[in-house]
């Protein structure tokens, strides 16, 4: 996967296969549709934290390969908008977090350039943000308007009946196997958005490596334990 000079990796599990489409199934498969067609319109994606924006876009850049660029807003909003100079040379950019850089004079501008040279070039841009783009506070009029023009969609989070079943799958990604009984425990017993539940996946993934355990109750309990004193 192509990306900036910079140190930036995608997730090793951020990709669809990990991702449960339930409520999202629509959006889940015109992504997946991005990833592998060119000349499409590409889209806004937005919705609350931890719903899944994050996964989403990378497994875009995953599936569409050295066609594509992930560009983290987070980590790159401080360096200055010169870092995207040049990437409507890729055939799909996938900009995240969006609204990091809104209503900065600089990279609305930056933005707006590249939207242009996309739509030139006969690319396509992804879009991720926490509101719709007429809620985002952009300054730049015509930006503003470019954005608006992209298909927008929502990223609905989980019920909680299906966020046991998120982790399981997540977890049979990583070749491991969570049992329901445990799936259960670790919603009881942490933080119920999906970012806090795959950090907690990570940690006991180690844990269980380390131990050649598996991940039943006793030994959940034993690392939440250890963990909290």
């Amino acid at each position: 996967m192509s990306q900036l000079a910079l140190p930036l990796r995608l997730d090793d599990h951020a990709v669809f296969a990990s991702f449960l489409p339930t409520g999202n199934e629509t959006l889940v498969g015109l992504l997946a549709s991005i990833a592998t067609e060119p000349g499409g319109n590409g889209c806004w994606i937005w919705g609350a934290q931890s719903v899944g924006k994050t996964h989403l876009l990378q497994a875009v850049c995953d599936r569409a390969g050295d066609r594509s660029v992930y560009v983290p807003m987070v980590a790159l909003a401080d360096a200055g908008p010169s870092l995207i100079a040049g990437l409507a040379n890729r055939e799909l950019v996938c900009i995240d977090d969006f609204d990091r850089i809104a209503g900065d004079a600089a990279w609305e501008r930056a933005m707006f350039t590249l939207y242009n040279d996309i739509v030139t070039e006969g690319g396509q841009l992804v879009v991720s943000a926490g509101m719709t783009p007429r809620e985002c506070p952009i300054q730049l009029p015509d930006l503003a308007s470019r954005m608006s023009q992209l298909p927008i969609y929502s990223v609905h989070a989980l019920a909680d009946v299906d966020r046991a079943a998120a982790l399981q799958l997540r977890a049979s990604h990583r070749g491991l196997e969570l049992p329901d009984e445990t799936a259960r425990y670790l919603l009881s017993r942490s933080r119920r958005d999906m970012a806090s539940l795959y950090s907690l996946l990570d940690t006991l993934d180690q844990e269980a490596l380390r131990a050649q355990r598996r991940l039943t109750v006793p030994f959940v309990r034993e690392v939440l334990k250890s963990a909290s004193g």
